[in-house]
């Protein structure tokens, strides 16, 4: 099964020579949890964009410093590749930025929000469990980085997990037994190492207790794995599906 990595951001350039690019985390995020699965990757951050949503058998999008309603030429060609992949039985996988622009894509809306900063590690309540994720805990952490936020979800979208920080935090598109895509706010891919560089990164622009209390949560356990083997579950199921049509 080849997932194509739609890259709509990079790591910040004094960050590459220790923790590489977005796609490198992803291979070594689901690798583990789907030795079957391998990966290309398009820079749409770069206007790169798959000649059809059938060039690969499921979609990931990552996240990006831009957010989805800035005046950028690859954003809206890119929610109407989502929109075609859905479409074209394509399952889709959003994570951060790729989260909102798929609740975007979809007929929901994201924006910055009045929260201000969701960094470090955040915990989630679970409250559904599809059967591909049906081994989930009352509670996730993961790693976070953002400042915007889904803030109106499609109809068809359920909420998976949420908190009083983030209400749209990991939903599922479709009969969320069988969905359509998955996405979540937070940063699975995110290393402990690389996610504390961000933050000490970008701590001159937001808020000095933010950026504390982020440092001092790293450390903490941290449920990416788990993420990976739903990720997995529910890409296998969508190819089964589709194979079996």
């Amino acid at each position: 099964m080849r997932i194509g990595i739609l890259a709509a951001g990079q790591v910040p350039e004094p960050l590459i020579p220790a923790f590489g690019e977005y796609p490198a985390m992803f291979e070594a995020l689901l690798g583990p949890a789907a030795p079957e699965l391998s990966f290309r990757s398009y820079w749409v951050e770069g206007g790169e964009l798959p000649a059809a949503p059938e060039a690969c058998d499921a979609w990931l999008v990552t996240g990006s410093r831009h957010g989805v309603y800035d005046d950028l030429p690859w954003i809206e060609p890119l929610k109407a590749f989502l929109r075609a992949a859905r479409a074209a039985g394509r399952p889709i996988v959003g994570i951060c930025f790729g989260h909102q622009i798929l609740a975007e894509a979809f007929g929901g809306k994201a924006e910055k929000s009045a929260n201000g900063w969701g960094v470090g590690v955040r915990e989630y309540e679970v409250i559904r469990r599809p059967c591909w994720m049906a081994d989930a805990p009352d509670c996730i952490a993961i790693h976070a980085m953002h400042q915007d936020q889904v803030t109106a979800i499609p109809e068809d979208a359920t909420v998976l997990a949420r908190s009083p920080f983030c209400d749209y935090a990991m939903l599922a598109y479709g009969d969320p037994e069988r969905p359509d895509a998955i996405s979540i706010q937070p940063h699975p891919e995110f290393g402990v190492d690389y996610a504390r560089a961000l933050v000490q990164m970008r701590a001159v622009v937001m808020p000095a207790e933010s950026s504390r209390a982020a440092l001092a949560s790293f450390g903490r356990p941290v449920n990416d794995r788990d993420f990976a083997r739903w990720c997995a579950e529910f890409l296998r199921r969508a190819q089964s599906q589709r194979n079996a049509a």
